[in-house]
């Protein structure tokens, strides 16, 4: 799977996880085309996963967070009204953006931009149009147990 295709793979669901088991698709496994066992750092296709999660980490069209169960998720901008809409039903340190910084020392760092502070003004006047139920629905039935 190329970069692109990683990117139309979150498009077309939704939401997305990066890499860890749960009740929507998972990106690692797509990229290896099957589910993954253990670590997928260690797979065959190691260095392809890689290369698909950092596009879709960069890209301006897709929120990380930890939406679903707390794990790294990848939300397409589509969703995003829904999900400002939505907010209610989340624990809000699901909904902060997640950053990763690699420093020069090669650490990693983790930082977050609370809700809704992440969330352009275009995308909060569009979550006003949205019904309830209706973004709820958008997200997907995974949410009901959200």
């Amino acid at each position: 799977m190329s970069p692109a295709q990683g990117l139309a793979f979150i498009q077309r669901h939704g939401v997305v996880l990066a890499s860890a088991k749960g009740p929507v698709p998972n990106l690692a496994d797509a990229v290896a085309g099957r589910p993954i066992r253990g670590s997928w750092w260690g797979h065959p296709k190691g260095h392809e996963i890689f290369r698909v999660l950092q596009t879709a980490r960069s890209s301006p069209d897709v929120l990380v967070c930890r939406l679903v169960d707390g794990k790294i998720t990848f939300v397409h901008r589509w969703l995003w009204p829904s999900l400002v809409r939505a907010h209610g039903h989340f624990p809000a340190k699901y909904l902060a953006q997640v950053r990763e910084e690699h420093t020069s020392s090669g650490r990693h760092i983790t930082h977050e931009i609370p809700f809704p502070q992440w969330a352009p003004t275009s995308v909060r006047a569009e979550a006003k149009a949205i019904s309830g139920p209706a973004a709820l629905t958008n997200l997907g039935s995974w949410v009901i147990g959200a």
